[in-house]
């Protein structure tokens, strides 16, 4: 890496752990939930406090700086993929759904698995009557205001423009508004191999392979996953790497912030050599 990329590196970085600790501080504050009263006085509580910032100094910030940073903070945010299946879950949260697009709009997308444009191949995968709510909640999705994506999957053989077609004549059939030729619009995941020998990632990966670490999912996003009977949320550096401890970064953004390494065969499988991003 060339000096002037380190210090483009190092000044994101810091850019980073500053936006970071804003919102940490303002998260709780900034939910629209909240009255004006109950905003106001944990403002005020912030603003009596003491916080230390990204360079350990105890600092303390106004009620204008906090409030300002909230407005911000509004202005911009995160957007949020969402993974779904489009079956049951959706079904009985389709209320509180219609709830976020009003409030987020196209800031959240909605990535629905559908592992092939073939009824009777998706169920393969999928089990028995899995298609028809699959594929009605997709529609439910599209014709109700929301920004759905696909996730589909090369497992069959086909050649992508061959899988590509087919979806694109289930969307047209279905009057679903994504375009199968858009790499984004419909993500075709390779295979992953959990037992197969792949190559280690290196440093020197990236110029062979004309790629940069920030096109993996891990340098800039974050998956958040609420597990059944859990007590809160988790954060992992990726959604494929679910139940291994070595990804799970913490019960919150600014804990999962830290590097990852791409020691995992799903790394290069999928990601580096794959050229899948779930995050995208």
């Amino acid at each position: 890496m060339s000096n002037p990329e380190k210090d483009q590196a190092a000044r994101l970085e810091r850019a980073r752990q500053i936006g970071l600790f804003r919102y940490m501080l303002i998260r709780e504050a900034a939910d629209a939930t909240l009255t004006g009263r109950q905003r106001g006085a944990l403002v005020r509580t912030l603003a009596a406090q003491a916080h230390t910032d990204p360079d350990g100094r105890s600092v303390r910030i106004t009620r204008w700086t906090l409030d300002r940073w909230i407005q911000n903070y509004r202005a911009g945010g995160f957007d949020a993929l969402v993974l779904t299946n489009a079956m049951k879950p959706l079904r009985k949260l389709r209320t509180e759904m219609l709830a976020l697009r009003e409030r987020y709009g196209d800031r959240l997308t909605i990535r629905v698995s559908l592992d092939h444009y073939d009824p009777a191949i998706h169920e393969q995968e999928r089990g028995r009557r899995s298609w028809a709510p699959a594929l009605d909640g997709l529609i439910w999705l599209a014709r109700n205001g929301f920004r759905p994506d696909v996730a589909g999957r090369r497992f069959t053989g086909e050649t992508e423009q061959s899988l590509r077609e087919g979806y694109a004549t289930l969307f047209a059939t279905a009057g679903i508004a994504v375009d199968a030729y858009d790499p984004v619009r419909l993500m075709l995941f390779p295979e992953m191999e959990p037992e197969s020998d792949v190559p280690e990632i290196t440093t020197a990966c990236w110029g062979i392979l004309h790629k940069s670490p920030d096109d993996v999912m891990c340098a800039g996003a974050r998956m958040v996953v609420k597990r059944k009977d859990a007590s809160a949320p988790v954060v992992l550096a990726c959604t494929l790497l679910a139940y291994d401890p070595r990804f799970e970064m913490g019960t919150t953004l600014a804990e999962a912030s830290g590097p990852v390494s791409l020691n995992h065969p799903f790394c290069a499988s999928f990601c580096v050599l794959g050229g899948a991003s779930c995050s995208r």
